[in-house]
């Protein structure tokens, strides 16, 4: 772990490939949301301003210039994707960058925690909106297709969705080409929008954007959240940094995606500006030749795939860094690709964010409703990481006091103006993320407290493991291993005790396995795990890995051979504890919140199986807990 916050860009892209190509790759996975944003911001600006005159387009553009310039380019591409931990980024973890062991840091956790929540939120709307948008564009050229649009969108997204457990490795290859692609063509299309009238390049002015937002009231101020959608995808360049490095992520930035994105959002000002989009046309299709619109139309659907299926990806991601840190219970994770470790499928959250993605779309039919609930999440999420800025700007930087109050206060003025902006539309589609990540956040939280808990429980029903083994050391053993699964290793696991008390059995040699996950990425190889050999053939092993990393226990016990622990599977038998936990109402959590732990814990997945342990090898002894 680098405890001294940022690393040199050169050491966080080692080892991942070549510049150019890794710039490539980002453009597919990380620049898919924000790449497609073109599709709806300005229509959606325009149709909540309430009309489109000349003065009215320039300003908003002159708006979402300085949006980008402000919040993705310096913020987020300049200064957030400093604060990497270990070279991974996202707002789970900049929280374990600052720290969260043993309870500590209650606020930080809660600001973590209700970011990742909002998330999952973006992540139902972000496909929902993208495919919409794009096969709007059908309504021009085939206008018979109209009322088949949202069949169609439902139709893209079941498909989408039920692909998933296929994994993206194959198609993955072609996701940065195709992006390129599409970067290009935007580009190429603004072009010839600005040449049609040049005029709307004085939107680089930002007085022209802050003379629209306070000379026009309360609408103005609306406005901005329409504005902000040009941003929704800049959480995602920080979360994704782990799989390119800051670099390649910043090449593909400055180099391709900012010029074509300001190209294009100029070339549809340029045509508003003239006259030539009709009341409730979408400028970004009127940029296209008529000739051309439907294979635009392809590659704006194929691109708007890309964006849902980045955003589908990072999800699983934060899904597995989350039930690392103790966030969330144990769940089914399958590797899709034995070669990029970022490749995984978690069939929960892949239905349950498809279910979501199809209410909102069949619910809200068309990218205008939508528009509403988009923004609040991420501009939510933007905060809360602004807010944890300051916190590594002073602790884990060491910058001066006014330089981080200066320059995270900015950072926080900008977002928490986009947050009262889309909350200004709560009531007409924003309440549902808000809804969503409510819900998350309540549940993880339940499964935090409970969990702790219960761990307090266990530990008060047992003895210290000195005082334990000089009391059995003339008991009888019986022959092989036994491997017990731990929180701690300085005390008798229930286990244990159990299998002692009931079935009178001591084996010969007795591991204590405790399996930690750190507060980095990833934990190298010679500190994988730890030995202490306790006497009497008892002996403790600490196997760690980082929140980003699938614990292996049968790999890690190989590993134990430097330290003189040799381990037969054929001859080891892992023990494991089944707790039943049984409520009585006397806890400091409400009784709904108990029975809910209750249940996550009864379905959380197998220890047995999220650590990899031979199924045959495995002896479960249940057992009861009050809570």
């Amino acid at each position: 772990m680098t405890s001294a916050g940022a690393v040199a860009d050169g050491d966080t892209d080692a080892g991942r490939g070549s510049l150019g190509a890794l710039a490539v790759g980002a453009l597919g996975v990380v620049y898919g949301d924000i790449g497609t944003s073109p599709l709806y911001t300005l229509k959606t600006a325009l149709d909540w301003a309430g009309g489109a005159t000349p003065a009215v387009a320039i300003g908003m553009l002159s708006l979402i210039i300085w949006t980008l310039l402000i919040t993705t380019s310096f913020k987020y591409v300049a200064v957030v994707m400093r604060a990497d931990n270990d070279g991974e980024g996202g707002i789970l973890a900049l929280m374990s960058l600052l720290g969260i062991k043993h309870g500590e840091r209650v606020g930080i956790i809660a600001i973590g925690l209700l970011g990742a929540a909002l998330l999952y939120g973006d992540g139902a709307i972000t496909p929902a909106i993208s495919v919409l948008s794009a096969l709007e564009g059908l309504k021009d050229p085939a206008p018979e297709i109209a009322p088949y649009i949202v069949p169609l969108s439902a139709a893209i997204l079941i498909g989408l969705f039920a692909l998933q457990s296929q994994g993206s490795g194959r198609i993955g290859k072609l996701f940065g080409p195709i992006m390129a692609a599409w970067f290009v063509t935007i580009g190429l299309l603004g072009i010839t929008g600005i040449a049609v009238h040049p005029g709307v390049l004085a939107a680089l002015d930002p007085r022209y954007g802050i003379g629209y937002l306070f000379g026009h009231g309360l609408t103005g101020f609306v406005v901005l959240g329409a504005v902000f959608l040009c941003a929704t995808g800049a959480e995602a360049l920080y979360a994704d940094m782990g799989h390119f490095g800051p670099r390649p992520i910043r090449t593909a930035w400055y180099s391709l995606v900012l010029p074509a994105l300001l190209l294009n959002y100029a070339g549809q000002t340029a045509l508003v500006v003239d006259g030539a989009v009709a009341p409730g046309t979408n400028p970004f299709f009127t940029l296209c030749p008529a000739a051309l619109q439907l294979p635009l139309v392809g590659l704006a659907t194929i691109a708007t795939i890309i964006a849902s299926q980045s955003i589908i990806s990072g999800a699983f991601s934060m899904t597995r860094q989350a039930i690392q840190l103790g966030l969330c219970p144990r769940l089914h994770i399958v590797q899709t690709s034995a070669e990029g470790y970022g490749q995984i499928y978690v069939g929960f959250v892949n239905w349950m964010l498809m279910g979501l993605t199809l209410i909102l779309t069949l619910g809200f039919r068309s990218s205008d409703n939508l528009a509403a609930a988009f923004g609040i999440a991420v501009s939510m999420t933007m905060l809360l990481t602004s807010l944890l800025m300051f916190v590594t700007m002073r602790e884990v930087w060491g910058w001066n006091p006014l330089v981080s109050v200066a320059l995270a206060g900015l950072f926080v003025i900008v977002d928490l103006s986009f947050v009262c902006a889309n909350l200004m539309k709560v009531f007409d589609g924003g309440w549902f993320p808000l809804v969503v990540a409510a819900l998350v956040f309540f549940l993880m939280m339940t499964w935090r407290h409970g969990r702790e808990a219960l761990m307090r429980k266990l530990e008060r029903d047992t003895l210290p493991l000195a005082n334990f083994i000089a009391q059995i050391r003339s008991k009888d053993r019986v022959p092989g291993t036994a491997v017990y699964l731990t929180s701690r290793v300085d005390v008798v696991p229930v286990p244990l005790l159990h299998n002692l008390k009931h079935n009178k059995v001591l084996h010969t040699r007795i591991v204590l396995l405790h399996v930690v996950t750190e507060n980095i990425p990833r934990v190298a190889p010679q500190r994988r795990v730890e030995v202490t050999h306790l006497g009497g053939n008892f002996h403790a092993v600490v196997a760690r890995y980082g929140f980003v990393e699938q614990p292996n226990v049968p790999r890690a016990l190989e590993d134990c051979r430097a330290y003189q622990l040799n381990f037969d599977m054929m001859d080891t038998s892992f023990f494991v504890g089944r707790v039943t936990i049984v409520t009585r109402g006397r806890s400091r959590l409400t009784a709904i919140r108990w029975r809910l732990f209750e249940a996550m814990h009864r379905n959380a997945l197998a220890a047995t199986e999220f650590f990899r342990i031979p199924p045959n090898r495995v002896v479960e002894l249940g057992g009861q807990v009050e809570l």
